[in-house]
């Protein structure tokens, strides 16, 4: 099982900490770094920047929001970067939801997300493929654009820069079924949210169509720490914040996938209470089992028998939110 790093997205300013902390990944062996973006700081640019400081571990987005760019434009940030860390980078994509692509980008959110996402993941290909001009007749996408309100001039182009790899990999974020069961069809890995390694079987059905060589790749919160219950807070506090306020109380995608784990009443108790302005009844609401399914907290000893768990399954990859060095440290001697 490869070990990656998660560095997330800024809040209020750039993490000081994030270069170094990619920089002891690296020396550490970790495989790759990953960087995200919501509605603030942008994936690519943070990307770009730690691969100017390192020189081996892979470079991903974790994820980069579809409604950002046209297709075609994040494949030109996919292909420079590749260029320029020397084969690298790694294009992770999500949908987002309504709230983040209706409410930040001013654009609807696509009525057939499966399709959206299809014929998205399909123009990134051809421009990285580059074996022949971009062309889609989609019903979200179109190459060269026939709108009414276009000019018809529009002509079918392909990449004037050569991609360095046609194959560069490329990671979708999924939550319900249908989801992934897609993104095991048409991309190379999968980038869970919350994954518990007690309960593969959420996941089973889904991935039984993926091919050989498909990259499972969660995100977990680890914390080498000594009080579990604390060591929990910060798991807890992003649980809280994504159930209760990432989504509409009658459409969130996280309080869904919660409830799908085991944890419905939970679910919905989470997202009344966030959405009431009680933010920290909220997180304290988040139950202390699932917040310690989906994460690694407490001492070595613990967090060597739970890793255990997440290497019997079908984990390939662990791409770890992690704070401090010593963290990292200690899970990639346990990884060893």
């Amino acid at each position: 099982m490869r070990l990656g790093l998660t560095l997330g997205y800024w809040g209020r300013g750039p993490d000081p900490r994030h270069l170094e902390l990619a920089r002891e990944a690296e020396a550490l062996g970790y495989d790759s770094v990953w960087t995200a973006e919501s509605w603030g700081s942008d994936a690519f640019t943070a990307l770009t920047w730690i691969a100017a400081h390192t020189s081996r571990i892979g470079l991903g987005t974790g994820i980069a929001q579809m409604a950002a760019r046209t297709p075609t434009a994040t494949a030109m940030h996919a292909l420079t970067l590749d260029h320029l860390s020397g084969g690298r980078m790694m294009l992770g994509l999500g949908l987002s939801g309504p709230q983040v692509v209706e409410g930040w980008y001013g654009r609807p959110f696509p009525k057939s997300p499966l399709t959206a996402t299809r014929e998205y993941v399909d123009v990134v290909r051809q421009v990285l493929r580059r074996e022949g001009p971009v062309t889609l007749d989609g019903r979200f996408h179109t190459h060269p654009y026939r709108g009414p309100d276009g000019t018809g001039l529009g002509r079918p182009l392909k990449p004037i820069t050569h991609p360095l790899r046609a194959d560069l990999p490329l990671f979708l974020a999924a939550e319900g079924p249908k989801n992934i069961a897609q993104t095991a069809r048409i991309a190379d890995g999968w980038l869970p949210l919350y994954w518990s390694p007690e309960r593969t079987d959420v996941y089973r059905a889904a991935l039984a169509d993926a091919p050989e060589g498909f990259r499972v790749a969660p995100m977990v919160r680890a914390a080498v720490c000594d009080d579990v219950t604390e060591g929990l807070l910060p798991v807890k506090a992003m649980l809280g914040f994504y159930i209760g306020g990432m989504g509409h109380a009658t459409r969130n995608f996280h309080a869904d996938l919660m409830a799908r784990m085991g944890y419905e009443e939970a679910a919905r108790r989470i997202q009344r209470l966030f959405l009431e302005g009680r933010r920290e009844e909220a997180v304290r609401a988040v139950p202390d089992a699932f917040a310690d399914e989906i994460s690694l907290v407490g001492p070595r000893e613990r967090l060597a028998e739970r890793l255990e768990l997440w290497r019997a399954g079908p984990v390939t990859d662990l791409l770890v939110t992690a704070p401090d060095p010593h963290t990292l440290r200690v899970l990639a001697e346990l990884n060893s």
